[in-house]
């Protein structure tokens, strides 16, 4: 076990295998994760996985909702860390705290750098249709994402993956990653590596609305929407009044339509679904399906049991 000081800064699902991890190999002087949140259909506030690893291991926990304010500075300067490691926290790190650990503040990004810089990198990925993602771990500068980069390894996106399966085998390939560097950057047998910005893409914030699905779009970049927004905030159209959730489709051929968003009937042996909907190019093949107050069903259970969808005309964000 290594005798370095380290501060873990990390929330949701990716930060977990790390920590995992730090507990094993370092000391770990305290955890920053962001507050607790209201979660659930009760909307009851919840403790992270994060929190509750670093209370079961006996740690200081610390929620700030900011780390601008020099008291927070201040209470890290009292931790002593060598390094602080940071993954998917979602606060800013002001120059005085970058500056702060001998051995610096160390993310783990869940993108090959440069590309998909920002907080929304497995999101961007999926959209972007790219075949190979992974993780680099970097030092963190004032900039976004945009600092030396001490390690990376890649990682296949596979056909069907959501953001949610993608994240949880990105979380794994991180913990090994750092598992791998962490300590040959405590010996120096390290050199970063420069980021090449003339290739550098960004990823934005995702909203609930973009959600919001837009049937003039074509249809394979509808499907990688319906993925990349999985599980949050999942994708959806409106339909008679209610929303509908689309929760697995598959992009088919097509011509382009007259009417974006209108229901078809397809081949019943066809792509495993009855239904699909008109696209700006292609078809939508519908897989399964959520409506309002009810549960997921199998399209062709749904629309055994809504016989008026078929030739039915969706909404569309644009309208």
């Amino acid at each position: 076990m290594s005798t370095h000081r380290t501060v873990f800064m990390g929330s949701g699902s990716f930060a977990l295998p790390v920590l995992e991890y730090l507990l094993r190999y370092c000391p770990v002087a305290a955890v920053y994760t962001q507050p607790d949140r209201p979660v659930g259909r009760g909307r009851a506030i919840s403790p992270s996985e994060v929190k509750k690893l670093a209370l079961d291991g006996g740690l200081p926990v610390f929620q700030p909702p900011s780390l601008k304010p020099a008291a927070e500075v201040e209470r890290l300067r009292e931790l002593k860390p060598d390094a602080i490691v940071v993954a998917s926290y979602g606060l800013i790190l002001k120059r005085e705290v970058l500056s702060l650990p001998p051995f610096g503040c160390i993310n783990i990004h869940p993108s090959l750098l440069p590309r998909h810089r920002g907080p929304s990198p497995i999101v961007a990925t999926l959209l972007a249709g790219d075949r190979v993602t992974g993780v680099s771990i970097m030092l963190m500068e004032e900039g976004t994402d945009t600092g030396p980069v001490l390690a990376r390894q890649e990682e296949a996106v596979l056909p069907g993956d959501t953001a949610g399966s993608l994240t949880a085998r990105l979380a794994g390939v991180a913990a090994k990653l750092l598992e791998a560097t962490l300590p040959q950057w405590f010996a120096g047998r390290i050199k970063p590596q420069q980021q090449d910005d003339t290739k550098a893409t960004y990823s934005s914030l995702i909203t609930k609305e973009d959600g919001e699905l837009n049937w003039r779009l074509p249809a394979v970049e509808m499907e990688r929407q319906v993925r990349a927004y999985d599980p949050w905030p999942g994708t959806s159209t409106t339909w008679e009044g209610r929303r509908l959730k689309v929760l697995r489709a598959l992009p088919l051929p097509g011509k382009k339509a007259d009417e974006a968003g209108r229901v078809v009937a397809l081949h019943p042996d066809g792509a495993g679904t009855p239904v699909g909907v008109q696209t700006g190019d292609g078809v939508l093949g519908l897989l399964e399906l959520q409506l309002e107050g009810k549960r997921p069903l199998a399209a062709v259970e749904f629309v055994r049991g809504q016989r008026g969808f078929t030739g039915a005309l969706l909404r569309s964000r644009a309208d």
